[in-house]
């Protein structure tokens, strides 16, 4: 018989609610710094008010979760019957996440996989779907971190922001910064890629950016079976009106999920962020 396996991620994956329910995902919450009150992802701070700081000009900084949150949610796995832990998180290149994670692994009452995905959002929100479903069918901690990777393998995200300003001031560009003289004078299109973030295109409006944008995630989906996911940051309409383009361009279309990112990911890309994710089966 195969193994209990637990599933940890962390709160940068964006996932509804109910289905962490359903498929018994923890989520160990990042930091947001407002001025000088650090608060937790999901808890008293929204992407809202932080949207409302950087317009302001406030500080705004994020921190990885302390070790001890990743070891507390290791062990209460482990209380609850699960003989093994798979603990998937955001690229590694965006924080120190999975460091904290390692580092709480180690101490562990039963075994721990932590696992770089290299995504962000419901890009890793997939991941740990994945990763779950795999569990639950009695998949063994190999098999469920194979899974994840798959996903992870598969999955492809991209997004439009106002500024480059914001991921400029964290210095989460990438390779993109070299290009941040001209960019900023335009409306970039940008790609997870390699964990990072890089600048696939410059257009010349946001209308003409979000409609290559919509282009985009068609020309990746094709007509296989995929799961999407639309993001933004104060841009409730503009998301529900490229989420409803997109469910009637995409005939292999599974699961669609519509969300504001979190205070995280909110923080470096500023308000007017529209993203999307694309998820093979």
């Amino acid at each position: 018989m195969s193994r209990h396996v637990a599933i940890v991620t962390d709160s940068t994956a964006y996932l509804p609610p109910q289905a962490m329910e359903r498929h018994g995902i923890t989520a160990v919450p990042l930091t947001v710094v407002l001025g000088d009150v650090a608060l937790e992802e999901g808890g008293a701070i929204s992407a809202r008010s932080v949207a409302q700081a950087l317009q302001k000009r406030r500080p705004v900084t994020t921190s990885r979760p302390a070790p001890e949150l990743f070891a507390g949610a290791y062990r209460a796995a482990a209380e609850a019957g699960a003989e093994a832990v798979v603990s998937l998180h955001l690229s590694a290149e965006f924080s120190g996440t999975y460091d904290a994670a390692v580092l709480a692994a180690r101490e562990a009452p039963v075994p721990v996989r932590v696992v770089d995905t290299g995504m962000v959002a419901m890009a890793l929100g997939f991941c740990a779907l994945a990763a779950a479903e795999t569990a639950q069918a009695g998949g063994t901690p190999d098999e469920v971190v194979a899974a994840a990777e798959k996903r992870a393998g598969g999955t492809s995200a991209y997004f439009y922001v106002d500024t480059l300003d914001y991921l400029r001031r964290g210095g989460r560009i990438g390779a993109a910064q070299a290009l941040l003289g001209s960019a900023l004078a335009v409306k970039p299109l940008l790609q997870l890629e390699g964990g990072r973030i890089e600048l696939r295109e410059k257009v010349r409006t946001a209308s003409r950016a979000i409609a290559r944008l919509e282009e985009v995630a068609v020309e990746r989906a094709g007509t296989a079976a995929v799961d999407l996911a639309v993001h933004h940051l104060a841009a409730p309409d503009r998301a529900a009106l490229l989420a409803e383009r997109l469910r009637d361009r995409l005939p292999g279309l599974g699961e669609l999920h519509v969300s504001e990112v979190g205070a995280v990911i909110g923080a470096h890309t500023g308000p007017g962020l529209l993203g999307v994710v694309v998820s093979p089966r």
